[in-house]
């Protein structure tokens, strides 16, 4: 069965390809393996789906070449998805920091692409494995479905994150089959495990929650982080764990908005317990475990002045080495991936392989917390439906 383009991964992506192909008159063939499309829209956001950011610049986005985003992203902006949501009379809110949320479900998203597919005369097949993919006279592509032609295929499978939805490293194969490039890939937005002897000091302050700016390489977050059963996870340990590496410190900051030496030596001379002071200005049971972890509570007149001085210092740049992350099982997105250098960034074709595209997650482009990720689905795929 012929089509003019197909579509591998009913996702994000995947659909919104799919919508822009349709618009100009192509027939379009989506393949998901899954059930159903949008398995990770439908978890996204707290199942509210924080479809875009209106703060989005290439700046928001790690990749091998930091350039590459610029051209989609100029094409395809947060005010042409908002216009399409509120089109559909979607009813949304801004969270904070640029983040847009859905008011009600997330599934008011996938429907959303669901009746512009339709629209669009798009044709989705789910349930449906690939087998093989060969490329002739255009590309041919056997399924447990029957065997279909088209001389465009897109490539929208996502990243290893979230494996339990059914990711899988599908896209990754098929770019190895034609012999392009691979960024390595790795868990991005993700929490992290810490070493033992950290961990055992602070599993029982799991749940605690707290303003920090979290550091790692040249790059810095400043919003809460959480204490978990296994480490640490919140918005700003999981931004940045997508510049981490592995034997990375990480630094936290946990009075970004104090001068805690001034404090210290304020109270230098009072009979007032290094913790509870803290317990001013951090959850008391945080405070406590920190000072055992670091710096034995005693009272401020029997600190010395250097004393002081590097308690601030721990405070303010408390360093960590994570053992690791929680893996793809917790990982918002894949960072690395098919390397920009093989697409181009105009329409997202593979320069060596005409007729072959790559969008969404599956490429070397990945976003920070905050619905950067979905602009990113949503750019890349507009790009490629224009050519495709």
């Amino acid at each position: 069965m012929e089509r003019d383009v197909i579509i591998i991964g009913g996702g994000a992506a995947g659909l919104f390809c799919a919508i822009e192909a349709g618009r100009r008159g192509r027939s379009v063939l989506v393949l998901e393996h899954a059930g159903q499309v949008g398995k990770k829209i439908a978890i996204s956001g707290g199942g509210r789906c924080n479809f875009t950011n209106l703060n989005t610049r290439a700046e928001n986005f790690i990749s091998a070449n930091p350039h590459f985003a610029k051209s989609a992203l100029a094409r395809y902006t947060p005010s042409d998805f908002i216009a399409l949501v509120e089109k559909h009379g979607i009813a949304y809110h801004e969270k904070k920091l640029g983040q847009l949320f859905c008011d009600g479900s997330s599934r008011q998203i996938i429907n959303l692409l669901l009746a512009e597919c339709r629209d669009a005369g798009v044709e989705i097949r789910c349930s449906c494995r690939v087998r093989s993919v060969e490329r002739a006279d255009g590309f041919r592509v056997e399924t447990d479905q029957g065997t279909f032609t088209s001389p465009s295929l897109v490539i929208a499978t996502g990243g290893l994150s979230i494996p339990q939805l059914g990711a899988t490293d599908f896209g990754y194969k098929i770019a190895r089959q034609f012999n392009l490039r691979i960024e390595p890939t790795r868990a991005a937005l993700v929490p992290f495990t810490l070493p033992a002897g950290t961990h055992a000091q602070l599993a029982e302050l799991s749940g605690i929650s707290l303003d920090a700016l979290v550091s790692c390489r040249d790059a810095e977050f400043r919003e809460n982080i959480l204490v978990t059963h296994r480490g640490l996870s919140g918005p700003a340990i999981l931004q940045i764990s997508s510049c981490w590496q592995p034997g990375d410190a990480v630094y936290l900051n946990l009075l970004p908005e104090e001068n805690i030496e001034a404090i210290l030596l304020e109270y230098q001379h009072s009979e007032i317990e290094s913790a509870n002071l803290l317990g001013h200005y951090l959850p008391r049971r945080f405070a406590q475990a920190w000072c055992k972890l670091y710096a034995p509570s005693k009272s401020l007149k029997q600190f010395t002045e250097h004393e002081i001085k590097e308690f601030a210092q721990k405070l303010q740049r408390w360093q960590i080495t994570p053992a690791g992350t929680e893996g793809y099982k917790k990982a918002e997105v894949t960072a690395g991936g098919v390397a920009t250098s093989e697409l181009s960034s105009r329409t997202m074709e593979a320069t060596h392989i005409p007729g072959l595209f790559f969008i969404g997650e599956v490429v070397d482009v990945t976003g920070q917390l905050g619905g950067y990720n979905f602009q990113w689905a949503w750019a890349s795929a507009y790009a490629a439906g224009q050519f495709v």
